[in-house]
């Protein structure tokens, strides 16, 4: 079976050959594919997977190139992993973000509308690519903002794109554990939009453990999100938020705090990662031991300011594993081999929200087969989750239909509507400020 990933040259692509690696299993992938349009970090990447798999044996033969055409020609599945602009444009969605007073983050706020921006038309030109060149492959994508470029994708491909992430994943496994559950045999009653979801629910052969949690503030502030967004807030709500929901529920803090630091979060990570693959350009270089190395670095960071906010200490180390790479690996298993299994994932709602149209894309638990994500029917939403969840979709749409017209006028309508933007005035001043620093903007008229 043969897997192509677009972004080959991207950091966290060794954490998916690796869990290539675990799979032994008849019908799994025996050739990868990466493709990155630039070759110089397809080598530095290509050095690691190469360490990796001298361990291994029968380890599924890795190429690279940098036609697009080529890479998707005869794929089984394709992980779309791209980052339009770099980590650099990432720096510039946060910097110019926060010289307004607004949220900078690559996936909530202006940061994730200006990379939306940028990212939906790459996306579909991809997506076009893969109907007349791959049109039986399956598209999982992992790029950010995941169920804003899921949907614009969707478009083109229907159910054959799927959209996944980790977060949810590792909010249902802290769950679970501070609860003393196996994560494996826990339904997770999760609903949401990508970076936009509350679990509702956790339930253990057939008993909901989830009040038991919150009735307990010493078990709930014992983990993550108890200590991110304190006892009384998520005992108030009655819920578990996805992690990002501190950027809306602690705007203000989150805001204060990023202006504050050093280096927002998408300068660390270029200057981190400019280091390793300036490192993989000796040959001598130990190419996993660096890649290690930087990783772990990375992972520890993570959401560091709202940590810090918060008053939240270090990560625990049983987090800082990453998982999106066992989730996209479940899903082509469970697609590839009708190994069926239950998975969040990003997919049209069909129905499933009320609130939404049937080709919204939305993340919830979903049953997968041979035939693709079902979404399981879930209960509606509170009132103040419905409201969140309504707005940003509105706003995703604009994004999509700025990205579709390159109409400036749309893009400005898109700023102005997110909850976390307060102003029309700054919503001008965002697409004045982003299409003056990112090239990939200059559609906008």
């Amino acid at each position: 079976m043969k897997l192509t990933i677009l972004g080959g040259g991207g950091f966290r692509v060794p954490l998916v050959y690796g869990a290539l690696l675990t799979d032994r299993a008849e019908g799994r992938v025996t050739e990868v594919v990466l493709h990155d349009l630039d070759d110089s970090r397809l080598y530095a990447v290509a050095r690691v997977l190469n360490e990796q798999a001298a361990v291994v044996p029968d380890a599924p033969r890795v190429t690279a190139t940098t036609d697009l055409d080529e890479a998707l020609r005869g794929a089984d599945f394709i992980f779309s992993a791209i980052r339009v602009g770099g980590l650099e444009g990432r720096a510039h969605d946060e910097r110019v973000a926060l010289a307004e007073g607004v949220l900078g983050q690559e996936t909530v706020g202006a940061g994730g509308i200006a990379y939306g921006l940028r990212t939906v038309p790459v996306a579909v030109d991809i997506a076009r690519r893969v109907a007349r060149l791959a049109p039986d492959a399956w598209v999982i994508n992992f790029t950010n903002p995941a169920g804003l470029v899921t949907e614009a994708m969707s478009r083109h491909l229907g159910d054959r794109v799927i959209g996944i992430c980790d977060s949810p994943v590792g909010l249902g496994r802290r769950i679970a554990r501070v609860l003393g559950a196996d994560p494996k045999q826990a339904w997770i009653d999760y609903v949401g939009l990508n970076h936009l979801g509350w679990v509702r629910g956790l339930r253990v052969a057939g008993r909901d453990e989830l009040p038991r949690l919150l009735a307990d503030a010493d078990l709930l502030g014992s983990f993550e999100e108890g200590k991110l967004f304190g006892v009384d807030w998520l005992q108030a709500l009655g819920a578990i938020p996805n992690e990002y929901l501190h950027y809306y529920y602690f705007n203000r803090e989150a805001v204060r705090a990023y202006q504050q630091v050093e280096k927002t979060r998408g300068a660390f990570l270029a200057d981190q990662q400019a280091r390793f693959y300036e490192e993989m350009k000796r040959p001598d270089a130990a190419a996993l031991t660096a890649w290690d190395r930087t990783r772990a670095e990375r992972e520890a960071t993570y959401m560091a300011e709202n940590r810090e906010t918060a008053g939240a200490g270090e990560r625990d180390a049983d987090d800082l594993s990453g998982g999106y790479e066992k989730v996209a690996l479940a899903l082509m298993r469970a697609i590839a081999r009708d190994e069926r299994t239950t998975l969040i994932l990003n997919v049209r709602n069909q129905g499933t929200l009320s609130v939404l149209d049937a080709d919204a894309v939305i993340e919830v638990p979903c049953l997968v087969d041979a035939n693709g994500a079902h979404p399981v029917a879930v209960a509606p939403l509170p009132d103040h989750a419905t409201g969140l969840v309504c707005a940003v979709k509105g706003v995703e749409r604009e994004v999509l239909a700025a990205a579709e017209s390159g109409s400036r006028t749309t893009a400005v309508k898109a700023f102005a509507l997110h909850p976390l933007v307060d102003s029309v005035n700054v919503a001008r001043k965002l697409v004045e400020g982003y299409t003056d620093v990112h090239p990939g903007l200059a559609y906008l008229r």
